[in-house]
């Protein structure tokens, strides 16, 4: 396969996140489309893409797209993909997940009947059998309609990319691996700046950003479906991706790294996910109260999921939580704060209107990322430049 085309879904609202992602690997951007982004790569980039991309939820292979109002619309262009060019005889193939939006065509279930039997109307005329024995690789295929829009593809990933293969052990309200990479990766943040995590929980914020800052790859330490697929890549692929994965990591970086959480058997919880993860140098992990936060330097910054209600704590308690929040937050005057949230009176109780904020949904909650912006830190003079680097140089 010399040219793929290939649909990376995400989280809605961190789509310009996946995008550079997606270029920085170097593959064409055909269409950017709330939650999903469709790409084309070479041979390499099935691999590629699930080794290094840190803010989609999985890759999906595309077969095709078409226009469809009408189950009988549905069933006749679904036939008239190449699926023989997808799925070998022996496959094992299901339609795993079917969803629509704004579209005639709304049933999930019915629409995973059609697409299925479909394909195997097709397979049947190029295979010139009646029955499937199925004992092969899996083809897990996944539907999207939009605007009567229908687009269809093979998952690559199998398990979500959000299982990076590192978090063992969650609090009560973790959050997302993806999503947590999506939103450092938001925020201006290099590996030389501080971050402090004041509810780090099982430490997903404090991993993926010494994931990042260390340039480990997300999916160096899990597998995909895609490698089993003979037919559509090789081997060598994948290997060269971990080769390429192995050379890019910095491991002689230094990083200042901290997470605190009130909860000590879940810092316990956390200590272990860093192991796990390669990164527990670079994290200093404590149970303190977010009332006993503080730091010695500037220029720092906060990137943090606090309660909000739903999950930790009643409603009832958040405001004197985000009050104290406040508190301690306007101790580190210089310092950048980046806090996602749900709960609606959030800037009121923290006493200040974000500079920015973006609509997230973190799971099926919506939540806003509120961000205050900290000052720069001021230049090094020209005889502090020799031989180092400043705090705005990027990667």
């Amino acid at each position: 396969m010399n040219t793929v085309d290939l649909i990376a879904p995400c989280h809605f609202g961190l789509e310009a996140v996946l995008k550079r992602e997606i270029q920085e690997l170097g593959y064409e951007i055909l269409q950017v489309e709330d939650g999903r982004i469709t790409y084309r790569g070479d041979g390499s980039a099935i691999a590629r893409s699930n080794m290094f991309i840190r803010t989609a939820e999985r890759i999906l292979v595309k077969v095709g797209s078409f226009p469809a109002k009408t189950f009988d619309s549905l069933f006749e262009n679904t036939r008239e993909l190449p699926w023989q060019d997808y799925i070998p005889q022996d496959g094992r193939f299901w339609v795993s997940k079917a969803s629509t939006k704004n579209s005639a065509l709304f049933s999930g279930s019915d629409i995973q009947s059609i697409v299925k039997k479909a394909i195997v109307e097709k397979l049947k005329t190029v295979y010139h059998v009646d029955w499937f024995e199925e004992t092969g690789e899996q083809y897990p295929i996944r539907v999207f309609i939009n605007k009567d829009l229908v687009s269809i593809g093979i998952d690559s990933s199998g398990v979500s990319l959000h299982k990076r293969g590192y978090r063992q052990l969650v609090g009560k309200a973790p959050i997302s691996e993806t999503l947590a990479a999506a939103l450092i990766l938001l925020t201006p943040w290099k590996k030389d700046r501080i971050l402090v995590d004041p509810f780090c929980g099982s430490g997903t914020f404090p991993i993926e950003a010494a994931m990042i800052g260390a340039r480990i790859a997300p999916g160096m330490k899990r597998e995909f479906t895609a490698q089993h697929w003979a037919n559509l890549t090789e081997q060598t692929q994948w290997k060269e991706a971990l080769k390429e994965a192995e050379d890019l990591i910095l491991r002689d970086l230094k990083m200042s790294i901290q997470g605190y959480d009130i909860d000590s058997s879940i810092i316990k919880c956390a200590m272990e996910n860093a192991r796990a993860a390669g990164v527990e140098r670079h994290i200093h992990f404590q149970q303190r109260s977010v009332a006993e936060l503080s730091h010695p330097k500037k220029y720092g910054f906060i990137i943090t999921n606090p309660p909000y209600g739903e999950r930790l704590e009643e409603k009832a308690e958040l405001p004197d939580l985000y009050r104290m929040m406040a508190k301690s937050f306007d101790r580190l005057d210089t310092w950048s704060k980046y806090i996602v949230t749900s709960y609606e009176d959030a800037e009121k109780y923290l006493g200040k209107k974000a500079d920015r904020n973006r609509k997230i949904y973190n799971g099926m909650i919506k939540a806003y990322f509120y961000q205050y912006m900290g000052p720069k830190p001021p230049k090094p003079s020209g005889k502090d430049l020799k031989g180092v680097h400043t705090n705005e140089t990027t990667d």
